[in-house]
């Protein structure tokens, strides 16, 4: 735990939450203690909210689309275990016999919902700023990593690609979504008169609205 809280640069005052945020729900169901799944709950709240106001301040000139894609880069499962390793959570954690053996330890989606866990411990423990400062540390210094260049608007220029030809107009259909409440996938088929020509996916149904018009354009294009 003393470790663990150097790496993550910061001392707990109530080590219990710590302890907690380590815990696999494997384990609480083998000891009957509490597991990290409502601190995850939590985390994930706040490193949302974090991460929302920096793009909303650090870029301007970025539609709210773009905001959105960026946020999910940065917060996504494979980003979250990225910071996990780096820090060496893995070696903490607190996991049931059966997770033990089948690799836990190592699992990127234990490791990624641990990291959230911890940023709401410190939160909890300390407030904002001081989960800010984590978030700041470890997450958002990887946006030098992320393309922060805008994007181009798939959907208008599927619109007006359609509309070239007089009373054709382009749908969207939500063809499926998977995921927890708080990382939902969605999946949605860009349609021409009715006739499915493209699909994609996304963190919202924006999103994935604007992948399914980009496979639709691609498709036009080579027509």
């Amino acid at each position: 735990m003393t470790a663990l809280e150097e790496k993550l640069h910061y001392r707990f005052r109530e080590s219990e939450l710590l302890r907690t945020a380590l815990t696999h729900s494997s384990y609480a169901n083998e000891h009957s203690c509490l597991s990290n799944e409502r601190l995850e709950f939590v985390g994930d709240s706040v490193l949302s909210m974090v991460t929302a106001a920096y793009l909303y301040r650090t870029f301007p000139e970025l539609p709210e689309g773009r905001m959105t894609r960026l946020r999910a880069e940065l917060v996504c499962e494979q980003s979250l275990y990225e910071v996990a390793e780096k820090l060496g959570i893995g070696e903490s954690l607190r996991l049931g016999r059966g997770e033990e053996l089948t690799g836990g330890r190592k699992r990127h989606s234990i490791l990624a919902d641990c990291v959230e866990a911890v940023i709401a411990a410190i939160y909890l423990d300390a407030g904002l700023d001081a989960a800010k400062a984590f978030i700041d540390a470890f997450i958002l210094s990887k946006l030098s990593d992320v393309d922060t260049a805008p994007v181009r608007d798939y959907k208008t220029e599927l619109q007006e690609l359609v509309q070239k030809t007089p009373g054709r107009s382009v749908s969207y259909v939500l063809l499926g979504e998977s995921g927890p409440d708080h990382r939902k996938r969605f999946v949605s088929a860009a349609c021409v008169q009715g006739e499915q020509i493209g699909s994609g996916e996304g963190a919202t149904k924006k999103e994935a609205e604007q992948m399914a018009a980009r496979a639709a354009l691609a498709r036009l294009e080579q027509a």
